[in-house]
This record gives structure tokens, C-alpha cells and sequence, in this order.
């Protein structure tokens, strides 16, 4: 840096990527007071922490352009980071604070991508991130989030002048949103009862505190490394009064599912999508663009939500949480709760009918440890069962749950390799019998479920079977190719014969996304045709990557 600079540090990719690092630190931190005072939409208790989730999301994505950019020898622009911490935020945002967040940082990149990072360019990009806020929610609510940022836009509008810089800007916008957030129990009633400020608008002071002390020079300008242990001042602003009780907030007759997925959809269709979810519950978010979305929205009936989806283009990781206690005077945690990692939303549904907390995923998209963790917390029970139903998974899953066991949460990784072992888990689940027995039962269940995938061979290679062309239908049975087939059909009628020659007593059929219509009729026929005595289920999965997944039991 020299003196002729007009701030200490500029807005360029390096501060971005201080930006993240020190946020996620102050999030880090804050994330259990911000959970603590958190009563609206719904007093869930995990606005902290969903923040938290979507802005490590963000710094994982800059650290990654910044490691693209060095191994091909060249520099990130402040559009290349800016506009990872935007996309960052978007696919890992979490809750209806981190989603609004998420919309937040992509208005301000609709601004700052295109510019040399100037005071005047921070001023429009704070404001741009305002008003996309508005877009974004249904029905917006004073005295929220919304509120604290449309405050920090008209205070950096304030700082003015020939000699402000970026610093005085971000400053300003700062202690405009600090002053605003003063202001929210007076404006949203139900804030005004708990005696809290709005929890969304604590984290949005924390994020532009990190902004301001980066670019004025208070913190460094150096990559901030991507943890939350690091001891730093208090968000000032985020004041709470104990721990507010469910009761003090949300409507206790509100709807009981949370939803939330990835979209991959065109415009037309999400304004027809966020019409119907509009009509299916509240809270009501849709962030994104480009041909992808965040969508988030509380529902009663969280399958038509999902079904929503699936009509306006391609959901996935789909996360659905029963709000359960958070709605009730004194919430209880359950006794025992199941979290299954499925590849589809099909299977999202039927393991949340089922009452387990689901984590759907995109083929080659795995989830984080974080996420698991997350979905663990949100199934409120003092006893988890964790399904990865990924034999890849099983280290992450691990992590996930060593993380939950510090936080005083009994969790059992069952050892799903496949999602039919899971779904055979999931049946044999037993919440009345003794912790350790239904660990066996499960296991159990999982261990002698024989499962195979149909898929389709990308290029020529080497297999178990011989080699393959790409185009090749390829029936992996327990993760290894077994046949070599040109029609999905007949070598999904191979693959069973195999499968069943040394036996089984009922077959699972997946039906994924590619699936060709009549493939379930042929194949229950097949079975029975074949196989004396042997019962066929079918479920569609969803599922994107693999048109048919196979169990035998």
C-alpha cells in the first residue's frame, strides 16, 4: 500500500477475501447469542448458526477461486471474488436469515462486479443489495433484516463527499445498521414482547462490522483462516435477554415443516413457483438467478413444496426440517430421530413420511460435515441415527457425528452404503426399544440388504466386467460393475437374476429421474415370472444420476 491510496485498503478480491474469513470468524462467535434472541419467523434458535453455515459457505467458494487462480498463475478481480462469495452464499444458505443474506450479497455483486471497487461503487451496491432483499421475500416485514439493510444503504448514501473512501462508507453503512437494529423491537411486535433485537439484522451488523474493519485497516488484510475459534469483540447490537423461550414468539399454530432446496429452473417457471408456494405456506423466500435459485419457504405439507419443485425444474439439496418444539409453549426434544442422506427428492419425501430428517443431495454435490451436524441439531432428539447411504460418506458422517457427540447428542453412524440399505434401516427402526438394540436392528437390516445401480458408462475404461464404451449401461452390484449391457431393461433383469440366485425375499426398485416409462412394470414381472415367492416394492427416487437403484433383502 502507499500513501497516495484514497483508503487504507482498498475493495478488491484480497479484501473480499478478508472479509469472509473475519465475518465467519464474528459469526463463529456470535452464532449462539444470535440463536439465543432468535423469535421470528419461527424462535427455532438457529438463525446464529444458519448464518454461520452460509457464509462458510461463501469463504469456501472465494478460498477455491483464489486456488483456481494460483494454480493458473494469474490474480483474482474483485468480480471473480466477489461474485464466488455471492455464489457461495447462494448454493450453502441456510434459514430464512442466511437465504435473505445470500440475495444480499449477490445485489451487491450485481454492482461491485462490474466496477474498480469505489466509495461510490459500495454505496450503489449496498443499495442494490437492499432493495433485492425486498424482491426476494413474499410478503417483507418491517423491523427484520430487511429493515436493518435498507438503514445501512441510506447511511452509506450519507457518507458523502470528495474525501470519503470506501472505509467511511462501509463504516457508515455500519453504524447505520447498528442504530437501525436499536430500533426493531419497536417496530415488530413480537420482538418487543421477548425484549430482543431481530436476530437476522444482529447477523447483517456482525457481517458489515467485518466489511468496515477490513477496509479501514482495524483488522488485517491478509487471508483470514476459516474457523470460529478465534476470540474477537462482541457484535455490539446483538443484545439478548437470557434465552428467549419459544413461547415468546411465532405463531404456535404456524406451519410445521421448514423446506429448502436448490433449483435449477428458468424464470418463467419461478415466478409460477413462488405463486404456488406462496399459496402453500409463509416465509416465503426465493433468492438466485441465472437459471439458479435458493428456495425457502415454512409449509404444512412439505411434499407438495418439493412436488412444486420438481415441476418448475430441478430441485436438490433438499433439506426439510420439522419445526416440532420450536411451535409448541414448552418444547421437548424427542427421544430418538433419524437423519438420512438420500440422492433425490423422491427419497426426501418418503424418508421425512417416514419422520426421519432428510439431507437430499446432488449426485457429485456431497454434503459438508456442517450440514450434517446441522441436520442432526434440527432433528431435536437427545438420540440420533445417521444414514449417509454413501459408502464416500462414511468419513464425513463420522466428522458429523463426533461434532453432534460434543454437544451432547447420542448418535449411532449406521453404515448405509447405498440408499436402499437405508431405506431398509429406516423400516426396522424401532423409537421404543432400547438405544443400543435399535442400533443392532438397524444395522442389521442395512448389513443384509444386497444393493446394485444401474448407470450409464461416460468414455471407454476398465472394469470388473471388461471394458465398456461410453454409452454402455453399467449394473454395479455392492459398488463394483458386474455387467456390461447395451439396454437398461435387460441388463437391469441381469443384474437381478445375479442378485437373486443366492437368494432374497423382497426387491426394492428406485426409480430415478431417467428412468424410461413401463421399466418398473417389466421388471416386477420379471421377478415374479422368475423368482418364486419374492416381493417387489417400488419408490420414485428422483434421483438425477442413476436411473435405477436396486435392493435385495
Amino acid at each position: 500500500m502507499t500513501q497516495e491510496d484514497d483508503v487504507p485498503y482498498p475493495l478488491d478480491a484480497a479484501a473480499v477475501r478478508s472479509w469472509c474469513g473475519l465475518a465467519l470468524e464474528a459469526l463463529g462467535r456470535e452464532r449462539e447469542r444470535i440463536d439465543a434472541i432468535n423469535v421470528y419467523p419461527v424462535a427455532d434458535g438457529d438463525t446464529g448458526t444458519n448464518l454461520y453455515l452460509t457464509l462458510e459457505s461463501a469463504a469456501r467458494a472465494v478460498e477455491a477461486a483464489f486456488d483456481g487462480h494460483a494454480s493458473a498463475g494469474t490474480a483474482p478481480r474483485l468480480a471473480d471474488a466477489i461474485g464466488a462469495m455471492a455464489h457461495g452464499a447462494l448454493i450453502g444458505a441456510r434459514g430464512n436469515s442466511g437465504t435473505i443474506v445470500a440475495q444480499m450479497l449477490r445485489g451487491m455483486t450485481e454492482v461491485l462486479a462490474a466496477t474498480d471497487g469505489s466509495a461510490d461503487a459500495l454505496r450503489q451496491a449496498l443499495r442494490r443489495a437492499a432493495a433485492s432483499t425486498y424482491e426476494a421475500v413474499a410478503h417483507p416485514v418491517e423491523g427484520t433484516v430487511l429493515t436493518v439493510a435498507t438503514a445501512a444503504a441510506d447511511a452509506a448514501e450519507r457518507a458523502a463527499g470528495e474525501d470519503a473512501g470506501a472505509a467511511e462508507v462501509a463504516r457508515a453503512a455500519h453504524e447505520g445498521a447498528r442504530a437501525a437494529l436499536q430500533e426493531t423491537p419497536g417496530q415488530l411486535a413480537v420482538l418487543g414482547r421477548a425484549g430482543v433485537v431481530d436476530a437476522g439484522g444482529c447477523g447483517l451488523v456482525a457481517l458489515l462490522g467485518a466489511l468496515a474493519d477490513v477496509l479501514s485497516g482495524e483488522a488485517s488484510a491478509a487471508p483470514v483462516a476459516v474457523r470460529a475459534d478465534a476470540p474477537l469483540p462482541e457484535a455490539a447490537g446483538c443484545e439478548a435477554v437470557g434465552r428467549v423461550a419459544a413461547a415468546g414468539g411465532g405463531d404456535p399454530e404456524g406451519p410445521a415443516f421448514e423446506v429448502i432446496y436448490l433449483l435449477e429452473a428458468d424464470d418463467d417457471a419461478v415466478r409460477q413457483l413462488r405463486a404456488r408456494l406462496d399459496g402453500l405456506g409463509d416465509s416465503l423466500v426465493v433468492v438466485g438467478g441465472d437459471g439458479l435459485w435458493n428456495v425457502h419457504v415454512h409449509v404444512d405439507d412439505a411434499g407438495a413444496a418439493v412436488e412444486a419443485g420438481i415441476e418448475a425444474g430441478r430441485p436438490y439439496r433438499i433439506r426439510i426440517t420439522h419445526f416440532g418444539g420450536a411451535r409448541a409453549k414448552e418444547p421437548e426434544m424427542t427421544a430418538r430421530a433419524v437423519v438420512a442422506v438420500v440422492p433425490g427428492a423422491g427419497l426426501a419425501g418418503l424418508c421425512t413420511r417416514a419422520g426421519a430428517t432428510a439431507v437430499a443431495v446432488r449426485p457429485g454435490e456431497p454434503p459438508a460435515s456442517g450440514e450434517l451436524v446441522q441436520a442432526i441439531r434440527q432433528a431435536h432428539a437427545r438420540e440420533v441415527m445417521l444414514l449417509p447411504n454413501d459408502a464416500e460418506l462414511r468419513h464425513t458422517a463420522a466428522a458429523a457425528a463426533e461434532e453432534a457427540r460434543t454437544e451432547g447428542v447420542r448418535v449411532a453412524l449406521i453404515p448405509t452404503r447405498s440408499a436402499v440399505q437405508g431405506l431398509a434401516a429406516l423400516a426396522v427402526h424401532e423409537p421404543g426399544r432400547s438405544f443400543d438394540e435399535d442400533v443392532v436392528a438397524m444395522t442389521a437390516a442395512a448389513g443384509a440388504t444386497r444393493y446394485a445401480e444401474l448407470a450409464l458408462a461416460e468414455r471407454q475404461s476398465w472394469t470388473m466386467a471388461g471394458v465398456c464404451q461410453a454409452g454402455d449401461v453399467l449394473g454395479l452390484i455392492d459398488g463394483d460393475v458386474a455387467v456390461i449391457g447395451s439396454d437398461l431393461t435387460g441388463t437391469a433383469m441381469t443384474v437381478l437374476d445375479r442378485m437373486l440366485s443366492a437368494g432374497g425375499e423382497m426387491v426394492t426398485l428406485v426409480l430415478g429421474a431417467q428412468a424410461p416409462d413401463g421399466l418398473a412394470a417389466r421388471l416386477e414381472g420379471h421377478v415374479r415370472e422368475r423368482h418364486l415367492a419374492v416381493d417387489t416394492v417400488v419408490y420414485d427416487g428422483g434421483q438425477h444420476a442413476a436411473p435405477l437403484l436396486i435392493g435385495v433383502e
